[in-house]
């Protein structure tokens, strides 16, 4: 049964359900790229102008930490972080606040993590007078590839270390209202590969007087599956994935190079590294079996996103308080998405959860998920949102993990 504290932490975030919605719709018209997210930033200063809360910020990143002191006294530290920026891919929803900016949307709902964020905040300062330590709110640009996390830690932003972290992202594609997470590997480390298959070109009619470089690269492409599957265990599995091909520039003319371009996940830092490793081993052999050359280029991802079991475990416990048995679901299995929350969880034991922003009734499992051009959020379940951020720092400061 729900107590009187976790009913009023319901009840006043749905009384501010038109705030968050104004902050993420405002957010979303105007979406942001990269490190430098300055509009966004200046939404949320505003939107929180009037509470308590001691601002920091730092040079590297438009990134924000907004400090709440409890009234209580000294006491423990938790951090909530919301990501801020979009991704460069045009906007397919039709909304009426859709984005104003062409090629640019909020397809992976950070609009809607920063407004729920400033929304426990306003549910947390309600409270300030009642908490003992203290809690951080962590407004972050850059988790688009930009890592924007590890900057914000580079600039000590987060200094000193608080003493649990907690992250929260929607995902439409999931039952509505639904708070998901596991211990353990939550979501993938992730790299990016660029192989260069040099050779020597020619005239596409006498192919015997070129060191051809296409067949080669596609040895390689073909070769890379193959070493998946024979070289790593299905236990701690790795995914590789070749996702573009370039060569040539017309039907008679043998060119001077290939190019093979892909992505890299894995779900520990021994197979992360050994991947990398035998990306790089494979590519050589096979180019120079037949004569050639390969550079290859490896563009160091995210790490491994890893979730405290102890933090899971309070995280499954706060949620099933606050809004029934029925409101968590343990993953089975990890995402092989990648989060640059992971360098915060490097050092801070927390957890990040999903949260499922389907509209009510629908077939979730059709829904366009992450990253596609008609991405939709049923804002109704933002409240929840912002109540489960709120309900884990103040349990987590009441209690600790336990």
């Amino acid at each position: 049964m729900v107590d009187m504290l976790h009913r009023s932490l319901i009840e006043d975030a749905r009384s501010i359900a038109s705030e968050i919605t104004t902050l993420r719709r405002a957010i979303h018209a105007e979406p942001e790229l990269g490190l430098h997210t300055p509009k966004t930033r200046d939404k949320v200063r505003m939107a929180l102008a009037h509470l308590p809360l001691e601002w920091r910020e730092g040079p590297s990143t438009t990134g924000m930490v907004a400090i709440l002191k409890g009234g209580g006294g000294p006491g423990r530290s938790v951090l909530l972080r919301g990501d801020m920026d979009a991704l460069p891919m045009p906007e397919e929803t039709g909304l009426e606040f859709a984005s104003t900016i062409p090629g640019v949307m909020h397809a992976c709902g950070h609009d809607a993590h920063t407004a729920m964020l400033a929304g426990a905040a306003e549910l947390l300062a309600k409270r300030a007078d009642s908490l003992k330590g203290e809690v951080r709110f962590m407004f972050q640009p850059g988790e688009e590839g930009h890592h924007g996390a590890r900057y914000m830690l580079d600039d000590g932003l987060l200094d000193p270390l608080p003493d649990a972290a907690f992250a929260l992202h929607v995902f439409p594609n999931a039952p509505h209202g639904v708070i998901a997470g596991r211990a353990g590997p939550v979501m993938a480390a992730a790299d990016q590969f660029v192989i260069t298959v040099n050779g020597k070109g020619g005239h596409a009619s006498m192919p015997h007087e070129t060191i051809d470089p296409i067949p080669v690269a596609c040895e390689i492409v073909t070769a890379l599956q193959a070493m998946v599957t024979r070289k790593f265990s299905v236990f701690d599995p790795v995914v590789l994935t070749v996702a573009r091909i370039d060569s040539g520039t017309t039907f008679n003319v043998v060119p001077d190079s290939a190019q093979i371009e892909g992505t890299m996940r894995s779900l520990s830092a021994e197979n992360r590294q050994r991947l990398r490793d035998e990306v790089q081993i494979l590519s050589a052999g096979i180019a120079g079996a037949h004569g050639l050359s390969v550079d290859v280029e490896i563009v160091e991802g995210f790490p491994v996103t890893l979730c405290d079991e102890a933090a899971v475990n309070f995280g499954e416990r706060v949620t099933r308080d606050l809004f029934g048995h029925e409101s968590f679901q343990r993953l089975p299995d990890p995402v092989m998405g990648a989060e640059d929350f992971s360098y915060v969880l490097e050092k801070v034991p927390g957890a990040m959860f999903f949260l499922g922003v389907s509209h009510e009734g629908e077939d979730w499992s059709r829904c366009c998920g992450i990253h596609s051009t008609r991405m939709m959020v049923d804002e109704t379940v933002m409240p929840m949102g912002a109540a489960a951020m709120a309900g884990f720092a103040q349990a987590f400061l009441e209690r600790g993990f336990d």
